[in-house]
């Protein structure tokens, strides 16, 4: 897995222990416990809460970080769609707005 450096660049210097949570913690020891949870697993579980509680900035990066975790267009599509009745409509459309940028049929997610 690639090192996570984001929270540094973004926070480091306005919040430089939330920065090295986000990296070290968050990116370098939790998600790469793959031995638990594949990474696909994980970029599943990850975009559902962030449907779920509406976090659509996040969703973004993780939409891509789950195209290269291998969910496909058809997986996203069905999981949006079963989400839609559990976390509100409007969130499904907005959901669908943003995973459109990140393929088609032919291509993972």
């Amino acid at each position: 897995m690639e090192k996570q450096t984001a929270g540094h660049e973004q926070l480091g210097e306005f919040a430089p222990k939330f920065a090295e949570l986000n990296d070290d913690i968050l990116f370098g020891e939790v998600w790469s416990r793959e031995k638990e949870l594949s990474a696909h697993e994980r970029s599943v579980i990850t975009i559902t809460a962030l449907i779920a509680g509406g976090n659509f900035e996040q969703l973004n990066f993780h939409m891509a970080k789950g195209k290269e975790n291998g969910i496909s267009q058809e997986e996203i599509s069905e999981i949006i769609t079963h989400l839609s009745f559990y976390v509100g409509w409007p969130k499904a459309w907005s959901d669908f707005n943003i995973a459109k940028k990140f393929g088609n049929k032919r291509r993972k997610l």
